[in-house]
């Protein structure tokens, strides 16, 4: 039975607007809904630990399946109410770590020494690593054994610029994810705005926005049992 760490954002603020923000509900429930009925045990995690803020803007209106499943279960609210934080997790107990998305991830997930370590030591002992969204901005630092950006050279996928720029967000963010991981040297693969698409690279595994989500979560289970 695989074992999978999510690890979400613990900021709530888009940048200087006022705006909250946080995790984008959709991008943790339906990886966790598809990860819990294949077998796995997952665990949450968040960067500062208790409880992760949560978008308004995806906790409204016709929530997805998977996100009314996890609300409606006082275990799982819970786990999302109490995180542990990052720096106090033991990453070498799971095979796949998995980063969601919401626009808080892209000022905290970045500025976290103690997530960036846990990813490169998970991916230089074979452990999946995946992010779906703004998640890849916890990649942007993690770097492989031989110092390198762990996604230089590889296929990836995130929230692209046009995304970004259709939402009104460009100026609010601390940088553009698509051109970062870009710099870093990642092969930047993407489909239309706001559409499924998710790509796999031997160990690491990205999607690109949170309609994403289901394709990525299956390309981890892959990458798993592989």
């Amino acid at each position: 039975m695989p074992s999978i760490l999510i690890v979400t954002t613990s900021h709530a603020v888009i940048g200087d607007t006022g705006k909250p923000t946080g995790l984008w509900l959709e991008e943790l429930t339906t990886p966790y809904a598809i990860f819990r009925d294949a077998g796995a045990s997952v665990a949450i995690a968040s960067i500062k630990g208790g409880a992760v803020p949560i978008d308004p803007g995806s906790a409204k209106g016709d929530l997805p399946a998977s996100a009314k499943r996890f609300l409606a279960d006082p275990q799982t609210k819970q786990a999302l109410a109490a995180t542990p934080a990052i720096d106090t997790v033991d990453v070498s107990a799971y095979d796949a770590i998995f980063l969601p998305g919401g626009h808080g991830a892209m000022w905290d997930l970045p500025d976290s020494a103690a997530l960036a370590a846990r990813l490169g030591q998970a991916y230089a002992s074979g452990k999946v690593i995946a992010a779906v969204c703004h998640g890849p901005a916890g990649l942007v630092e993690a770097k492989r054994a031989d110092g390198s950006p762990l996604v230089r050279g590889k296929r990836v996928s995130a929230f692209t610029n046009a995304e970004e720029a259709a939402m009104g967000l460009t100026k609010a963010v601390p940088f553009l994810l698509e051109t970062r991981l870009a710099e870093l040297g990642a092969h930047i693969e993407s489909g239309p705005r706001f559409e499924p698409f998710a790509v796999r690279d031997g160990k690491l595994v990205t999607g690109q926005n949170p309609a994403s989500s289901e394709k990525m979560a299956e390309l981890v289970l892959s990458a798993v049992r592989d």
